[in-house]
């Protein structure tokens, strides 16, 4: 999407607002015992009190408010009944739809007690998107983000994960451009003023290759370790990044 008027960048505002209320709920709510399926509906609260709906399930049918993935599950795991158990790392990818418009973040949170392996996990996937703003303005080559994340995932010993990729969004979920999380020259268009930009480094402990699951929305890491998510919405504005969802 590209923000033509003050009514589109207010209203991306506003969901994305509704996104960091969200993602806030969801984080404090996680301790062990808790499911996913009751983090969902959290989410769904939230979402309900604002007028907003899950962008995934009026897009694409899935069976969700948010997707909550868990340690090998990188992307779009659906809510079970199962507890949440010491130690483990969890994903929560929130999309709501507010009047039309739509802003995506995820965070991944570690319930308690952490190992040094998923604290380090997730704080590559959280500073691989922050060191990417820096390439985030107007003119620059699209494909910065990608060099930037994949160097720093790479100098702190995890894989970033194949085949999954960030996103233009606003009206739709996913739209162009897809923002790589590698280097590629194909991606070199200069970023353009008001652009929308869901930016998500996916990292895996193991090996960068997927292994999507019979349930048709899960994701996993192919090997089984461990995977960490970290996505903000991200308007290019005045040349430089707004970041809507944090």
């Amino acid at each position: 999407m590209t923000i033509s008027s003050e009514h589109d960048l207010k209203s991306m505002v506003q969901v994305g607002n509704v996104v960091k209320e969200a993602l806030a709920a969801m984080q404090a709510a996680i301790r062990p015992g808790i499911s996913s399926r009751e983090l969902d509906a959290i989410c769904g609260d939230i979402f309900a009190r604002h007028g907003a709906v899950s962008a995934p399930f009026i897009t694409y049918g899935a069976p969700v408010n948010a997707f909550i993935s868990v340690n090998a599950s990188i992307v779009h795991g659906l809510p079970t009944d199962d507890p949440l158990q010491p130690g483990d790392v969890v994903s929560l990818d929130v999309t709501p739809c507010l009047d039309g418009y739509i802003a995506d973040a995820a965070r991944t949170v570690i319930v308690p007690p952490a190992s040094d392996l998923a604290r380090r996990l997730v704080s590559c996937a959280e500073t691989a998107f922050w060191k990417s703003l820096k390439v985030v303005r107007a003119g620059k080559p699209l494909s910065g983000i990608g060099k930037v994340v994949s160097r720093e995932v790479t100098k702190q010993g995890f894989s970033v994960v194949a085949g999954l990729a960030g996103h233009g969004v606003g009206k739709a979920i996913h739209e162009a451009p897809e923002v790589l999380n590698v280097y590629h020259p194909r991606y070199n268009r200069p970023l353009k003023d008001n652009w929308v930009l869901a930016i998500e480094p996916m990292v895996a402990a193991g090996r960068e290759h997927i292994a999507p699951q019979p349930d048709g929305w899960t994701i996993n890491t192919q090997d089984g370790s461990l995977s960490a998510h970290y996505e903000n919405t991200v308007i290019v504005r005045c040349g430089r990044p707004h970041v809507l969802t944090a």
